[in-house]
């Protein structure tokens, strides 16, 4: 059966709302001041639920902060609104820095994300002190311990007080695992060595085998000329892959939980990027058009440019 071609294949879709409709419901309530709402809506979710994904939601929408101040005023108490005020001090001060090379973030740039940030840390503080199971506040500590530079020690303290009430939790595995990185103070050995521990501990079909893929990606990124060439066309590193890739994204019994658009996309892009077209198709085929910012903004600035390029390849030959 032949494959589309590139001009009959879809363009990119990026809207979160397209692969999880619940986030158009969840702004709607927060632009509409319906806490009652977001609150049974929260509160039913299944325990497993990765509930960062909710509190994200809610942390996008402009002036959310105004709100949040108002029902904490009234209720001092309430868990859930602590951690969404302080996901939305986390992303105010996130802007002010913006993603810029630490290089070109001025002082004051610098100065307003921490501000923000040690506004979220009393925030989250507090809300985990009066839930310590309340995974989306702990997956924030992790982001302010990043950006506060608190140390591997901390961060890693905070994630396993989060995994001891949800051992794999997709949205705190992946920060993490950023801050276990060179470029956060930490080690590619440690890095890699928590990836696989995430894989083989998750159960098979679970998104938590994308945190294998980002690895190697992050780790190739940071690579230059040769050695990055060389990188991912190694045995032992195609091999991991290729077990973390059965064992999650090309799994059969693969589930699309929170992060599944950004574990699929991880993969194809490590299989596309190392030559092997086969599998980053059947990656692709999976997403259908469905695409997150990473990793494809790591891949020469225009996502939505690099997403195609290379799907269409892998479409075309895979």
């Amino acid at each position: 059966m032949p494959h589309a071609s590139a001009s009959a294949l879809p363009p990119p879709d990026f809207e979160t709302a397209s692969a999880f409709p619940e986030v158009t419901w969840l702004k709607r309530a927060a632009a509409a001041w319906d806490w009652a709402s977001i609150r049974n809506y929260v509160d039913g979710l299944p325990r497993e639920t990765n509930r960062s994904f909710a509190v994200g939601v809610l942390s996008e929408v402009a002036g959310v902060e105004q709100w949040m101040r108002e029902i904490l005023a009234a209720t001092p108490d309430d868990v859930l609104a602590l951690t969404v005020l302080g996901s939305r001090e986390v992303r105010i001060g996130w802007e002010i820095r913006t993603a810029a090379p630490a290089t070109k973030v001025s002082r004051e740039q610098f100065a307003g994300l921490h501000a923000h940030l040690r506004q979220a840390e009393q925030l989250l503080i507090r809300a985990t002190a009066l839930d310590p199971s309340f995974d989306a506040a702990w997956a924030e500590r992790l982001t302010t311990a990043m950006g506060l530079q608190l140390g591997q020690n901390e961060a890693r303290r905070r994630y396993d007080r989060l995994a001891a009430h949800h051992p794999h939790h997709f949205s705190a595995q992946g920060r993490l695992l950023q801050k276990l990185c060179p470029k956060w103070g930490g080690s590619w050995e440690a890095a890699h060595t928590f990836a696989r521990e995430c894989l083989l501990a998750a159960p098979e079909g679970a998104v938590n085998g994308g945190l294998v893929a980002e690895v190697h990606m992050e780790h190739w990124l940071a690579l230059r000329g040769a050695e990055r060439e060389a990188y991912l066309r190694q045995d032992p590193v195609r091999a991991e892959l290729v077990e973390a890739a059965e064992r999650s994204a090309l799994h059969p019994g693969f589930r699309r939980a929170y992060g599944w658009v950004t574990a699929q996309g991880y993969f194809a892009a490590v299989f596309s990027l190392m030559g092997d077209l086969p599998r980053a198709a059947a990656c692709f085929r999976v997403l259908g058009n469905l695409a997150s910012e990473y990793p494809w903004a790591d891949l020469g600035g225009d996502a939505a440019a690099a997403y195609v390029k290379h799907r269409d390849a892998a479409l075309a030959r895979g």
